[in-house]
């Protein structure tokens, strides 16, 4: 490689890492300095996956990729959040065609009669300075039970992509399928129900 080469290089690296440093957000992890508003899921930066066990061998994991959700969001009186989301059953994704076609029968997810599942906020009560228990209703299958997310608040931020403020949080929550009259096959596929969700959401 030629001096002038290696200069053009350099010069291109020093160019990209400066872009890259003006547009990565500084985020703000104390609540605090976070901001009161109402957000809606930013659905290209969110997962909600599940997990459950298989002949008592694995953990079989599936991921729903269509989820919509909304939160209302005030730092100085968390457990006044109110969050809604709802999945779209037919969007589960197992790379397996077949399989998801059995799992969309009545037997399992029976996804004609029920195509959405839904969570809604009841109180949420603090763990920790970043942890929270949202603790709402489950509606799934037709049946409508209580359970509790564990929420891990990651933090706020300006983010320059999209020109809004953000918020990222994980959860976590388990729940017995049994409860909701998926029941077969139990205990060769595990009766507890593993869901784990990651998600940025922005501010309106």
């Amino acid at each position: 490689m030629t001096t002038k080469n290696m200069f053009v290089l350099l010069f291109a690296l020093f160019v990209l890492t400066g872009c890259v440093a003006l547009i990565t957000p500084k985020v703000e992890s104390s609540f605090t300095q976070l901001k009161a508003g109402d957000y809606a899921l930013d659905p290209s930066h969110a997962s909600v996956v599940f997990k459950v066990k298989h002949l008592g061998l694995s953990n079989y994991v599936g991921r729903f990729n269509t989820v919509a959700a909304s939160l209302s969001f005030d730092p100085s009186n968390i457990t006044a959040s109110a969050l809604d989301a709802v999945i779209e059953i037919d969007s589960l994704d197992i790379n397996d065609p077949s399989l998801k076609n059995d799992l969309m029968g009545g037997t399992w997810f029976d996804q004609a009669r029920f195509p959405q599942a839904r969570f809604s906020t009841v109180s949420v009560t603090s763990v920790s300075e970043s942890e929270y228990d949202y603790v709402g209703n489950l509606e799934f299958r037709g049946v409508t039970k209580p359970i509790t997310f564990r929420v891990t608040f990651l933090g706020g931020a300006n983010n320059m992509l999209t020109g809004k403020y953000t918020l990222g949080f994980s959860a976590r929550a388990q729940f017995n399928r049994s409860d909701f009259g998926m029941d077969a096959y139990i205990p060769l596929v595990g009766d507890e129900i593993q869901i784990e969700a990651e998600a940025e959401f922005q501010r309106n």
